[in-house]
């Protein structure tokens, strides 16, 4: 991996580690290694802490007095109270945008969706997955609403790597492409309540993924004994 030289380097330093975590190769419980890390982005501990609160206020890790950080294990009442909060603004974010997308912006949305269709069809779910953020996020731009952009955008990060796990079945993919498509029809009619319970009832759905091995725990798991 590349070194880091860009300036605002806690934020990118906080962006390359939040990668890590997400992909996997920070596993959720694990203690991150202040040393390794910067060795490998080239930077000294000053802008890898200033990160890692970053990352803490995120909810991806939790720092520990005296003793580092570790990477947040989520457990699955995390995750579904996580989820009942953003269900709540993706479905305002669905009926804002009703009122007040314009046709450019409709459009934009309508080539994503068709788009992320033809990947489904390939079962390329990486291309996938990031057509159907951009889906999201778009719809959200379009609630022009900033605060609750950023609100959204904070828990999604808590939680990233249950809504983009590699691991989905097939079963869940055929559901969740059936919400994309009644989210487009709903959309395209500027049905904002049909839209906005869509939007809650799909990222509720998504829960499905939350017992994923590696992923989450289950809320009884104790902790480690010395963590």
């Amino acid at each position: 991996m590349t070194k880091i030289l860009q300036r605002n380097l806690y934020r990118e330093v906080a962006d390359r580690v939040g990668d890590l975590i997400e992909h996997g190769e920070l596993a959720p419980g694990e203690r991150i290694s202040e040393k390794q890390l910067c060795e490998r982005f080239g930077v000294s501990r000053t802008p890898l802490r200033e990160a890692l609160k970053v990352l803490a206020a995120e909810g991806l890790i939790e720092l520990l007095p005296n003793r580092g950080a570790r990477v947040v294990k989520l457990t699955v009442k995390k995750i579904k109270d996580t989820y009942d909060l953003m269900a709540a603004l993706e479905g305002l974010s669905g009926e804002l945008a009703c009122q007040r997308i314009s046709d450019t912006e409709l459009s934009a949305i309508r080539a994503l969706h068709d788009r992320m269709m033809g990947y489904y069809q390939e079962r390329d779910l990486a291309a996938y997955f990031k057509a159907n953020r951009q889906i999201h996020e778009s719809i959200l731009a379009a609630s022009d609403n900033e605060v609750l952009q950023e609100m959204y955008s904070n828990l999604s990060q808590r939680v990233k790597r249950v809504r983009y796990s590699k691991k989905m079945t097939e079963k869940f993919w055929a559901h969740a492409v059936k919400d994309h498509e009644a989210m487009i029809t709903a959309l395209e009619q500027r049905d904002s309540h049909r839209l906005g319970q869509i939007l809650r009832d799909h990222l509720c759905n998504k829960l499905d993924l939350a017992t994923l091995e590696g992923v989450v725990a289950f809320d009884d798991e104790p902790e480690a004994a010395n963590s």
